[in-house]
């Protein structure tokens, strides 16, 4: 049950749609997340009322096409497979959208399954004890 925030500048809603895309099946191959659990907030930042602010660190040269991308998704999963989304975002991140690998920022946020409510005000990865 991952919720994706992907921010973007420069972006037009083609461009976004692709990002989503390319983030979702790359948790779909990599994680095994489920293909209908798709949980997004895609922003396009126009430079002048919104922007994103990066600079070169680690050495990594950004330009206006950097994109963040931040996941927030239960706890457990291995330092390799979360390296293989990285890489797998990246590669689908230029193949739909021609977004450089160099500008795609990913972060990983973990939580527990009691951190989730996916409707009706209910925790369902973590029910209620039944009352006695």
């Amino acid at each position: 049950m991952p919720f994706v925030r992907i921010d973007a500048l420069g972006a037009d809603g083609e461009r976004l749609d692709a990002l989503g895309r390319a983030v979702h099946e790359a948790l779909v191959e990599t994680l095994d997340i489920p293909s209908n659990d798709r949980f997004q907030v895609l922003v396009g930042h126009d430079g002048t009322r919104s922007t994103l602010r990066y600079d070169d660190y680690l050495g990594i040269p950004r330009d206006d096409g950097i994109v963040y991308v931040a996941i927030t998704l239960r706890a457990g999963r291995t330092p390799e497979r979360k390296r293989a989304l990285y890489r797998r975002i990246a590669e689908l991140a230029h193949t739909y959208s021609g977004t450089e690998p160099r500008n795609v920022f990913i972060t990983l946020t973990e939580n527990s399954s009691i951190d989730w409510s996916l409707g009706h005000g209910t925790a369902q990865y973590s029910p209620a004890p039944a009352d006695n």
